[in-house]
């Protein structure tokens, strides 16, 4: 970790590949905060595109440039740049997001009035959902417990983005880092970690847009399925300490791998479902309605995913 007696109270952390159109609009946004007292590390996962020409257009001295040549995935240029980080609050922004200008003064306004129980500081945001300027603020109201051990409650399901959390270095120390690899719900895997250690403390307004792009990671569908199978391994005890929560991955799961063509491995993640909660009817007949075959389970399937869609 680089050391120097004039370091930033916070690093924030942007990893880009191939967004130099995007990239000037997430850099501003950071630049003009109303906390000024940070510094921004941009690391460059090997893009092939003007980035390196887009960050020569920048000379604010906050402002540092890391680059590799090859592409390893965001999460290893997360990781880089907490490596390079000289903060003792480590702050996360993506290269298609903008961040409001008081967004770190007020995250950091929490950290100063909170004890060191208190790992992550997050807020809502508006999340826009397409092309078209539609958007919804999370977390949604079914949330029940955005405050303090947050835990169970992450185990449903993660409503805190990378972008709106700003998280104590020790946090990275004592939970671990990113997990490389990953191809989605990378947040999710990593907050499910640091929640068992520390307290999360919420700021219930909008601090920021994460805004829709074509060809992200949240719109590689398999890729998010495969890295939800993951996370259920990697936390199989929590999740079998709550086997309801268990039982409704499980079944959502079915759901979108029966949807997505993988109609054999949608039906068993069902009756893993049925078979956690014998006495929930809409399981029972989920599973049932799959041995008839895919046309009639993925009306179904059509119903039940458009009532409770994953929005984060």
């Amino acid at each position: 970790m680089p050391t120097v007696l004039d370091a930033p109270t916070v690093s924030v952390v942007l990893p880009t590949y191939n967004r130099a159109p995007l990239l000037p609009r997430a850099i501003e946004s950071v630049l003009v905060q109303t906390w000024t007292d940070f510094e921004l590390i941009v690391v460059d996962d090997g893009s092939s595109d003007d980035t390196a020409s887009v960050m020569a257009s920048f000379t604010d001295a906050r402002v540092r440039y890391v680059r590799y040549e090859e592409n390893r995935g965001a999460n290893h240029a997360r990781n880089v740049g907490i490596r390079e980080a000289r903060g003792r609050y480590i702050a996360f922004q993506d290269s298609d997001d903008d961040w409001f200008p008081e967004k770190l003064k007020k995250n950091m306004a929490v950290f100063t009035s909170s004890g060191p129980e208190v790992g992550v500081v997050y807020s809502g945001y508006w999340k826009y959902v397409d092309s078209h300027e539609n958007r919804i603020y999370i977390p949604l109201p079914w949330v029940k417990r955005r405050d303090g051990w947050i835990h169970e409650e992450l185990l449903r399901n993660n409503f805190v983005t990378t972008q709106a959390a700003v998280v104590r270095r020790e946090c990275f120390e004592t939970s671990g880092f990113w997990l490389e690899g990953l191809p989605g719900k990378q947040e999710w895997e990593l907050f499910l970690r640091i929640s068992r250690d520390y307290q999360f403390r919420f700021i219930d307004e909008p601090l920021l847009n994460s805004r829709f792009t074509e060809g992200g990671i949240s719109n590689n569908c398999l890729g998010i399925y495969h890295s939800m199978e993951r996370i259920l391994e990697l936390h199989q005890d929590e999740f079998a300490d709550h086997p309801a929560i268990l039982a409704e991955h499980y079944v959502r799961l079915g759901l979108q791998y029966a949807q997505a063509g993988e109609f054999e491995k949608g039906r068993d993640y069902l009756r893993r479902g049925a078979n956690l909660q014998p006495g929930n009817w809409k399981y029972q007949a989920a599973a049932f309605a799959s041995t008839f075959g895919p046309g009639i389970f993925n009306r179904l399937a059509d119903a039940y995913l458009a009532r409770d869609a994953q929005v984060v």
